[in-house]
């Protein structure tokens, strides 16, 4: 990288470090629900039933099977999640969002949109998000056709 590259990488890479942390920060602090737990039942809720298997929930979250086993255990602790045997094969396990866990993600989902528009939207002049917009698809589809 050159150094102009450099610059552009490590403000990109840093500014997305911090608002990361910003953003679970406060909806903890708000809501009690991790930025990460807060990930799962967002994907849980934008599924048809409410429901995905256990391996396709770890995909659409970036994260490993064993970690994200253990993130659906505390959310099963708190009623927000519970797992079933998949019907179709009776080999793997769903995941399934209660009732209890949309409520939770409803009360929530205002602090984070409040955080998300705060922190970044309203730091940002429209022609920057359209541009960000533009980056950040184009970046999508080479990242998810190596997938």
């Amino acid at each position: 990288m050159d150094a102009e590259e450099q610059r552009a990488w490590r403000a990109w890479l840093y500014s997305w470090m911090l608002l990361d942390d910003r953003l679970d920060r406060e909806l903890t602090r708000e809501t009690g629900i991790s930025h990460a737990y807060y990930e799962i039942l967002v994907q849980l809720s934008e599924t048809e039933g409410r429901q995905l298997r256990m391996s396709q929930l770890a995909e659409r979250c970036l994260s490993s099977r064993s970690r994200l086993s253990h993130a659906v255990s505390r959310l099963e602790e708190r009623g927000w999640v519970r797992r079933q045997v998949c019907p179709e094969d009776g080999r793997g396990q769903l995941a399934v969002l209660t009732d209890e866990g949309f409520a939770a993600l409803e009360g929530a989902a205002p602090v984070h949109v409040e955080s998300v528009r705060s922190h970044l939207f309203d730091q940002l002049s429209p022609e920057q998000v359209a541009a960000m917009q533009d980056i950040g698809e184009t970046l999508l589809r080479h990242l998810n056709d190596e997938a």
